[in-house]
């Protein structure tokens, strides 16, 4: 990190970040005052559109505004205080774990968001670990402080214990519950009062000087000014400064306390994520690294999202740019393939929302619509032959067979299963005996989705039944021991929709004794999203 050359000004004003948290901590809501911040949205929560202000929300597809779930990660670009965010918001049901898994290999930090009630939760814990696997700089964001909460320090015992990370209140709480009244902001030494009258106003500031000040006096009601003097004072002796270079090497957070429902904390949120939050960083490649000031652009495909408007059957691929100035109308090499593509019409994001994009700078994430030559792990440069490497991809947990309600449209039901293993969404496996598409996801509610986006997309009635097989592991070796084993395995070969051959298990043992039988053959429960 230290001897790092300066980044021209446009890329080192980037800030590129994934919001994580359990479902219903409040990430969306939280999403949606960010927008507000940046001047994107002008009330939360509502869409109200007057021409140049187009106001947006998160969750685009049906299935999230019915279910009030986000269950696909989305793009968001716009400008606060002289940073450009580009803000990902990630799904935070479990049963989506693995699109906010390959998110994460697109940004530079993450939020976390915290509900002060719970604590640290078991879907937080699981994608904490991923960060911490990718070394990801974290600020953490404590909300609903307006609610009953539980005390502060247990709060961040809870966070350093769990997730075996240094944690610093950036701000701290005055009463809690009902007698919430706001913070006292440690790093710039003032006061910040909720106004509990309005949820879309700025909160108010009250500069003070230190906590002797007696401005503290007209503000704070005695009972709760006692209880939180003693409080700060532990606090600031117990715990650790902000020290920058811990937090960006992922083993310090600094932590906000705030009610993201009434506007309150987040700006000083997202102050932190603009003066403490990374410039674009390093991306790891095969055979070089790409650093984000290179002149020439490169970039990798993370996510694909297909059918994002319904009226156009089209698939867009989200690019996060790794370096260079990208402008529209460049011609990129597509690696995999070898072949130049024209990327004539990119888009930046606004939730749903899009607009064409001109130019896009190292950090910025843009999508490319296509017809499905860009798939996830996907590497777009200028001719040099790169490849972003840990793009991971799961072994799904849950298998079902689809049958198409139709046995006249088997064709069709083919061709839109295929459009969702490309968009990652679900693994897709061919048996090589029998007939039929076994359907591997990560969690029971992808099914419901599946079903209900391929009936509303394609207009095909489709039913997912029981399958014999528990899960599925990718076969690795040689050519001819690959062959010899799908040979003798005929009934539990399968092929993805990449052509590669998986191995169908019903127990433990079928993977047991393949480790026996076969030695020269290896099973495996990930593979990378590259060719």
């Amino acid at each position: 990190m230290t001897n790092r050359p300066q980044l021209p000004p446009e890329i080192a004003r980037r800030r590129t970040f994934a919001i994580i948290s359990h479902p219903d901590a409040g990430k969306t809501t939280l999403t949606e005052k960010f927008l507000l911040y940046g001047g994107a949205i002008q009330m939360a929560g509502q869409v109200r559109a007057k021409g140049e202000a187009r106001r947006t929300r998160s969750d685009f597809m049906q299935m999230e505004k019915d279910r009030g779930i986000s269950v696909s990660a989305s793009a968001m670009s716009f400008d606060f205080d002289g940073y450009r965010f580009n803000l990902v918001d990630t799904p935070g049901h479990s049963d989506f774990s693995e699109d906010t898994y390959r998110t994460l290999t697109a940004v530079d930090a993450a939020v976390m968001v915290i509900d002060g009630a719970k604590g640290v939760e078991s879907q937080t814990q699981k994608l904490f670990e991923v960060c911490r696997l990718r070394d990801l700089p974290i600020l953490t964001f404590c909300n609903k402080m307006d609610r009953e909460s539980r005390d502060t320090f247990e709060i961040i015992d809870e966070i350093q214990e769990n997730l075996a990370i240094d944690v610093t209140p950036a701000s701290w709480p005055i009463g809690k519950g009902r007698d919430f009244i706001g913070t006292y902001d440690i790093l710039n030494d003032r006061l910040d009062l909720m106004d509990r009258a309005d949820r879309n106003k700025v909160a108010q500031s009250v500069r003070i000087s230190g906590l002797s000040d007696p401005k503290l006096r007209e503000h704070i009601p005695a009972d709760l000014l006692g209880t939180f003097l003693e409080e700060i004072e532990m606090a600031q002796e117990l715990m650790p400064k902000l020290d920058h270079d811990a937090m960006l090497a992922g083993t310090m957070t600094p932590i906000w306390f705030g009610s993201a429902i009434n506007s309150f904390g987040v700006k000083e949120l997202m102050d932190g994520i603009g003066n403490f939050g990374p410039e674009p960083q390093v991306q790891k490649a095969e055979p070089r690294q790409i650093a984000p000031e290179e002149e020439t652009v490169t970039g990798f495909v993370f996510k694909v999202q297909a059918n994002m408007d319904p009226k156009h059957r089209d698939r867009v691929a989200f690019v996060r740019m790794a370096s260079g100035h990208f402008e529209r109308g460049m011609k990129l090499t597509h690696v995999r393939s070898k072949k130049q593509m024209a990327v004539t019409n990119p888009v930046m994001f606004l939730a749903a929302d899009r607009e064409l994009a001109e130019e896009a700078w190292a950090g910025d994430i843009i999508g490319i619509p296509n017809h499905g030559q860009l798939r996830i792990g996907d590497t777009l440069t200028e001719g040099e032959n790169l490849k972003v490497t840990g793009i991971p991809s799961f072994a799904p947990e849950l298998l079902q067979t689809a049958r198409a309600g139709d046995p006249m449209k088997a064709k069709h039901l083919e061709k839109a299963l295929m459009q969702f293993a490309e968009e990652g969404a679900a693994k897709v496996f061919k048996p090589t005996f029998g007939s039929g598409f076994i359907v591997g996801v990560v969690g029971a509610l992808q099914f419901e989705v599946l079903a209900s986006r391929i009936e509303m997309e394609y207009g095909l009635p489709v039913r997912f039944e029981g399958s014999q097989f528990t899960s599925a592991r990718w076969v690795h070796g040689k050519k001819e021991a690959v062959d010899k084993f799908a040979a003798a395995n005929k009934q539990h070969i399968a092929l993805d929709n990449d052509g590669d051959t998986v191995f169908l298990t019903r127990l433990q043992w079928d993977i047991d004794r393949v480790g026996r039988d076969y030695p020269d053959i290896t099973l495996s429960a990930t593979k990378e999203m590259m060719v």
